[in-house]
């Protein structure tokens, strides 16, 4: 169970390092700030590194789907919860389909394996 958890535990821990790298990009104001730069150009690697390993066995749609899905979610939600961007009731019920699409990804059954492969 936790062999086949893990590569979606490293998607997840991916897609919340694209939320920080995401806002350290938006912090950075065009790379002219040096931590926000280097704290964009780490987390990016790093989130890059994640995908890249969770892709290995997560099919590559369903996997960006997720990464970009959460991402997306956590960045908007950090940019609303710090008032970089205004809070609406809306926005929130749409951030919250993104995540149960993302979800619903993940709870879908896997492809059969070959035959002759099979778990018997």
């Amino acid at each position: 169970m936790i062999r086949r958890s893990f590569p979606w535990l490293v998607l997840l821990a991916s897609a919340v390092l694209e939320a920080v790298w995401a806002t350290a990009l938006g912090l950075s104001d065009g790379f002219t700030k040096p931590l926000p730069t280097l704290a964009f150009a780490a987390t990016a690697t790093l989130s890059m590194l994640g995908l890249g390993m969770a892709i290995r066995t997560i099919p590559l749609g369903t996997a960006y789907a997720v990464w970009v899905g959460i991402g997306a979610a956590l960045t908007v939600g950090w940019a609303m919860a710090t008032g970089v961007e205004p809070f609406s009731v809306l926005k929130l019920l749409f951030i919250a389909g993104i995540v149960g699409c993302a979800a619903g990804l993940k709870v879908l059954p896997g492809k059969d394996p070959a035959p002759g492969r099979g778990s018997d």
